[in-house]
């Protein structure tokens, strides 16, 4: 046939076609195969089931030769020896590794996946939404309506319904914490400059042990890169020492620029800090005009309240949200504050993809869904509380105590090797946990639990954790 005896839809050019097996290659089918039969495996099995084989090899997954980690950095695993043992596929709280064994997450992967792996519930609202219209991004000067949407949802919950003085604005420019915590500080920084009546540097107090994001300055916040970022004194307080605050507001006076605080200090190894101690806080940042800014993205979405600082008696200048937020689908994060406060420039605090409007659809379905679920996150977040509380007593020649709230927990050991040794035998057994050993003086086990978790997985933790400190 000729080309002009062709018909128009023979004309025009096929589709492009693009398939899972296209993109990891021919010669990781066998990768495809084991990720599908891991899959079929957690969908095809009870919580109970599931769990009843946590820590063991599931042989209905073939094996396979995993792609090792040699090209990333060493820090993050590129001079790992031995076989590669990632995560091959997730459901819920559960996953299997390249190893093929079943694991329970206790952390909710890097303490951001709200609602475990792949929610059906989320995979099936986003689906419809794309298909109804809601991009995926878009330039942040034409936000599409979640987006919009999702402000006005964070402004209503950072505040009480009878302030007087409400936050009132929001950058949600901002596509992960490390850059909403660095357009925070940039806020107290340059409202310091309009009040400053001083040639000395501003001061920032913040409390040891603080993680406010990987930015330069926020990372000086906890004593790395002294040497660059010099115009700024740090001022670290421990946490909970009123005395400490109040001593270092009163030599400080007007040059405080911001206060700093995370209402469970999960870098911290679970510290909770006390609402009196925030509380004085606020009251010293009021006397000397600092701003005081409350970063949530560890704490924020994990309990019916969604910030926590909302039942701690007092209102922060700024508010840091992140993490949580959009379950892991897609990094979002929101710098909630007041208007008069509003001194950045459009592009002096954002991110490419800070606007995310697919994103924030995901975390007004968070929303929803934790409003509908409420009552069941604080009886399963209690009930977690009391069963490590109730380890910390029955084992107090290991335990310090156990630290945190609900489902953000730790058991702080006396010794650090025995630390360590838990945290290696329960990641042996199936139990994916954190360890914070890795600072003088720190030797807490760290677990936050995804918010579907039940009272089956939080007996189950309990009871696994009992056997592990029996036999330490």
């Amino acid at each position: 046939m000729n080309r002009s005896a062709r018909t128009p839809d023979e004309a025009r050019p096929r589709p492009w076609a693009l398939s899972p097996a296209d993109v990891l290659g021919e010669s990781n089918g066998d990768i495809l195969r084991a990720m599908r039969a891991a899959v079929e495996f957690l969908e095809g099995h009870s919580t109970a089931e599931l769990l009843a084989r946590v820590g063991e090899t599931i042989e209905q997954v073939p094996p396979f030769t995993p792609l090792d980690k040699s090209p990333l950095q060493d820090s993050y695993g590129g001079n790992q020896a031995g076989p590669s043992d990632d995560l091959l596929a997730g459901r819920g709280l559960f996953y299997v590794t390249e190893q093929r064994r079943l694991c329970l997450d206790c952390t909710a992967g890097h303490y951001q996946m709200l609602w475990g792996y792949s929610d059906p519930q989320l995979t099936r609202v986003v689906t419809e939404a794309t298909e109804a219209g809601v991009v995926w991004d878009n330039h942040t000067n034409v936000p599409q309506t979640p987006v919009k949407l999702l402000a006005r949802r964070l402004l209503a919950l950072a505040n009480s319904p009878d302030d007087g003085d409400p936050l009132d604005t929001v950058n949600i420019g901002c596509c992960t914490g490390s850059v909403a915590c660095a357009a925070a500080l940039k806020i107290q920084l340059l409202c310091y400059e309009r009040r400053a009546k001083t040639p000395d540097p501003p001061a920032m107090i913040v409390l040891d042990g603080n993680y406010h994001g990987t930015d330069m300055i926020a990372q000086r916040l906890r004593g790395m890169w002294e040497r660059y970022v010099r115009h700024l004194e740090v001022v670290s307080v421990q946490p909970n020492d009123a005395d400490v605050l109040e001593a270092a507001f009163a030599r400080l006076g007007r040059r405080v620029a911001g206060f700093w605080a995370e209402p469970i200090m999960m870098n911290r190894e679970a510290i909770c800090v006390d609402a009196s101690y925030l509380q004085l806080a606020r009251r010293l940042c009021d006397e000397t005009g600092a701003l005081m800014c409350i970063d949530e993205i560890q704490t924020g979405f994990w309990q019916p309240e969604v910030f926590a600082y909302r039942s701690m008696g007092f209102a922060p200048d700024l508010v840091v949200a992140g993490k949580g937020m959009t379950a892991g689908f897609h990094p979002l994060a929101a710098v909630i504050f007041r208007s008069r406060n509003d001194v950045l420039a459009q592009y002096d605090a954002i991110s490419t993809n800070g606007t995310a409007s697919l994103a924030s659809f995901v975390a007004l379905c968070s929303l929803e869904r934790i409003r509908h679920e409420a009552d069941r996150i604080v009886t399963v977040g209690e009930r977690f509380e009391q069963a490590m509380r109730a380890l910390a007593d029955e084992f107090p020649d290991l335990l310090a105590g156990a630290r945190g709230k609900r489902h953000m927990m730790g058991l702080k050991f006396h010794r650090r090797e025995k630390a360590l040794d838990f945290h290696r035998r329960a990641v042996a057994g199936g139990l994916w946990v954190r360890a914070h050993a890795y600072h003088e003086g720190h030797s807490t086990v760290l677990t936050k639990l995804a918010l579907p978790a039940d009272e089956r997985i939080v007996d189950f933790v309990a009871d696994r954790f009992r056997a592990l400190l029996r036999s330490a």
